[in-house]
């Protein structure tokens, strides 16, 4: 009889590394399946936000991620905006994620998609309940009640079926575990087809020497109705890649690439090529990301040109989110609800990043371009322009990934998960904790453990949180402090935080039932 796992993830790239690692550091006995044997060197999902750098931090790896950077330690992330060219007279340098350092505990960091899988494999190394099978393609999926059976072939054409608790897909747009278990996508297809063209010029690096330092440069241009021309520094000093949308039947044959960069950057300058290729622009967010003991995750469940970053950090949540649910009701403590809470917080996420933050945006931006034009009315499209800055500084602060909606949060009746809200210290149900001093001089973060963490601030009996979490047992770890200085910004003396870092539920007093709040928070009650 072949070996049994709690949970067999298929597809290695970033969001498959990341929930085996968060399965792993929880002792789930996981096999992971990626048929890749190499990894791809294209420099794709650079941008890690701060929220990103959170999870690297209680994985125990944020020193080793930033020290795989290749940018200089610091590099401004932030971009550039240009009318017409990089040349041009009009160009805009606004804030980016710098505007809500504050709520977050670590800072953001840069480097190459590949960089960091590798780390995120140097961490699975040391977890022995992780097995991995580079080189092995998932061809079926099948599940009962009880099990879920994944058919795989290795590079020799040998053939394993395996079997699991639970089988997640990490296994991107194309995925076979979506397809499989029948789950539809839907968003919008701008039917527009985009290069990616990855190359070094020194040139190029210092043309660009006009601008404050910053990491993306993008070029809005009438032609292109609202569709992105931007590059990319993969290092700096020379790498860079660079996305434009080209006509429909470019190949690499027929397209100029090197005409294509010089017209947005507005010069000549050589460039050695080290890859190009093609994209559809598209986004679509599947119908929902659980059927059975079947999950999808990542691009499988939301797919997304690469605008903005929220792609691989938007994965990445899904991951962490998936993963602590999966070991506590495999570890006896969650109930079905939690599992299921999963596609009920994670989907209206990226609904809306897909269609307010991506796809309105590239609407937007065609509207702004068809309505204004230096050439027609100069003093006109100038007003335009700056006005236009001063609203690209705020998209930071609106992008705010709550779950108020969820089945598993105690938040005000009428609330609705998405990822549009505002950061805030307060600590609100559904949120995102804010990092704060403690008075030992730690801060709130560094207190925070793998299971559910009660902040109990100012005098309080909190036995009958320690007496409902002992005989369901859940993991809770308490942390006592003044309510004083910083934590009184959370503007509540009782705090429970989920293994995610996200707020379960806040209060002033011990509530009347304890046992009830943590039922609901693991999904124990309906």
């Amino acid at each position: 009889m072949s070996k049994r796992y709690q949970v067999i993830i298929v597809g290695g790239g970033p969001v498959g590394l990341a929930l085996a690692v968060t399965l792993g550091m929880r002792g789930i006995a996981c096999l992971l399946l990626e048929r890749r044997v190499t990894q791809a060197r294209i420099p794709k999902g650079q941008n890690l936000t701060q929220r990103t750098l959170e999870h690297f931090y209680f994985w125990g790896i944020s020193d080793a991620l930033r020290a795989a950077r290749v940018m200089p330690k610091d590099y401004p992330i932030g971009e550039v905006t240009a009318y017409g060219s990089l040349m041009s007279e009009w160009w805009q340098a606004p804030p980016g994620r710098e505007v809500v350092r504050q709520f977050y505990f670590q800072t953001n960091e840069r480097l190459p998609q590949y960089q960091m899988e590798a780390v995120l494999k140097q961490k699975l190394a040391s977890l022995p309940s992780v097995e991995l099978r580079f080189g092995w393609n998932a061809t079926k999926i099948k599940q009962d009640s009880e099990t879920v059976r994944v058919t795989a072939t290795d590079e020799s054409g040998a053939r394993e079926t395996l079997e699991a608790d639970y089988a997640v897909g990490c296994d991107g747009g194309h995925s076979l575990v979506r397809a499989e278990i029948g789950i539809a996508r839907g968003g919008t297809d701008f039917d527009q087809l985009m290069m990616l063209a990855v190359f070094r010029s020194r040139e190029l690096h210092e043309g660009l020497k006009r601008f404050p330092e910053r990491s993306t440069y993008r070029v809005m241009h009438p032609d292109y109705d609202g569709y992105w021309q931007f590059f990319g520094r993969i290092d700096v000093g020379e790498g860079w890649f660079f996305h434009c949308p080209v006509p429909a039947g470019t190949t690499k044959e027929n397209c100029d690439f090197l005409g294509l960069i010089r017209k947005a950057a507005g010069f000549d300058f050589n460039a050695e090529f080290e890859h190009v290729g093609f994209w559809d622009l598209r986004v679509a967010v599947a119908e929902k990301y659980q059927v059975g003991r079947v999950f999808i995750a990542g691009d499988a469940a939301h797919s997304h040109p690469p605008y903005g970053g929220f792609g691989l950090n938007n994965g990445l949540e899904d991951a962490v989110n998936l993963g602590w649910k999966l070991a506590a009701r495999l570890q006896g403590w969650g109930g079905d609800v939690l599992l299921s809470s999963y596609s009920e917080e994670r989907r209206p996420i990226f609904h809306e990043v897909a269609e307010d933050f991506i796809a309105r945006r590239i609407r937007n931006d065609a509207e702004f371009l068809r309505r204004y034009n230096p050439a027609r009315d100069r003093a006109e499209f100038e007003r335009a322009w700056s006005a236009r800055a001063s609203e690209l500084g705020k998209r930071a602060q609106v992008y705010e990934p709550h779950y108020e909606g969820s089945p598993v949060i105690a938040a005000p009746p009428g609330g609705k998960s998405g990822a549009h809200g505002e950061h805030m210290l307060k600590a609100r149900a559904g949120h995102h904790l804010a990092p704060q001093p403690l008075s030992s001089g730690r801060n709130v973060f560094e207190e925070l453990g793998q299971g559910f963490t009660l902040l109990a601030f100012g005098e309080g009996d909190m036995t009958a949180f320690e007496r409902a979490a002992k005989t369901r047992n859940i993991p809770l770890d308490i942390v006592r402090d003044t309510y004083a200085v910083e934590r009184k910004s959370y503007e509540a003396r009782l705090i429970l935080v989920r293994p995610d870092q996200y707020v379960a539920w806040a209060g002033e007093t011990v509530p009347a039932n304890a046992g009830a709040l943590l039922d609901r928070a693991t999904g124990r009650a309906s």
